[in-house]
């Protein structure tokens, strides 16, 4: 009997699944809707006749609604794209069934703006400070929005500390 070693079943096995992933949603174009918070809101897509989507930004993580700058980062992001056509790239869902995208408004990438004028962090990850780093890093040193804030904490540190943010909160901070 011939037995092939488990590296490189896991490999075939691996190949497999990678060429049967679904590839990703094509970009779309829509208008803001509504603001839920700095990083998550609503877009009409062009196509009238579909319903409106719920949309967070990925590679970001804004202050939650009832922490310290969560209602200016919600207002920033208003400000600059509510009402306004963006195009939208999905890259997935996360687990609250929302659409994880990039979006661009005039060819600027929306994340990448909240974090450089400091209405939000680089997403972290286990293993390096994130995609946007470069940009939390010069508003950090600028002392731009929340980073002119003494404390500021990232709003998953927020979470471990205090839960999340209670239904109706939004005028509250802590």
């Amino acid at each position: 009997m011939l037995r092939r070693p488990a590296g490189l079943a896991l490999s075939l096995l691996l190949a497999a699944t990678l060429a049967s992933a679904a590839k990703p949603a094509p970009t779309w174009d829509g208008r803001v809707t509504h603001v839920s918070d700095g990083d998550s809101l609503w877009v009409q897509p062009a196509d009238a006749a579909l319903a409106p989507v719920e949309v967070r930004l990925v590679d970001i993580d804004a202050p939650e609604i009832c922490q310290a700058w969560g209602r200016e980062a919600r207002a920033a992001l208003q400000e600059r794209v509510g009402g306004r056509e963006v195009m939208v790239r999905p890259v997935g869902r996360d687990g609250f069934g929302r659409t994880l995208a990039r979006f661009r408004l005039e060819g600027e990438d929306v994340g990448a703006w909240l974090v450089q004028e400091g209405h939000a962090w680089s997403q972290r990850t286990r293993w390096n400070r994130g995609p946007l780093v470069k940009q939390e890093t010069q508003a950090r040193a600028l002392r731009r929005g929340l980073h002119q804030e003494p404390g500021a904490i990232a709003p998953k540190e927020f979470r471990r500390q205090h839960g999340p943010c209670e239904r109706g909160a939004a005028g509250r901070t802590q």
